[in-house]
């Protein structure tokens, strides 16, 4: 019988997928210690980034996609 695979749901939770199937996850050290930050950083760190590469083909066996 096989066994069925399971999402990592900590995964699921930080990246998002498109309808493209593109995969997109938050840009780090954009979480505390905002002050310091220069306001270009800030605004540019609110952009989601698109994971590309090794990192990519990884996380697509992790959440099972297709």
């Amino acid at each position: 019988m096989k066994r069925k695979k399971k999402t990592h749901k900590a995964a699921a939770k930080r990246l998002k997928v498109n309808a493209a199937g593109r995969i997109f996850r938050m840009r780090a050290r954009y979480q505390h210690k905002l002050t310091k930050k220069r306001p270009q950083y800030k605004r540019q760190a609110r952009r989601k980034v698109e994971v590309t590469g090794a990192e990519r083909k990884r996380l697509i066996k992790v959440l099972n996609m297709p």
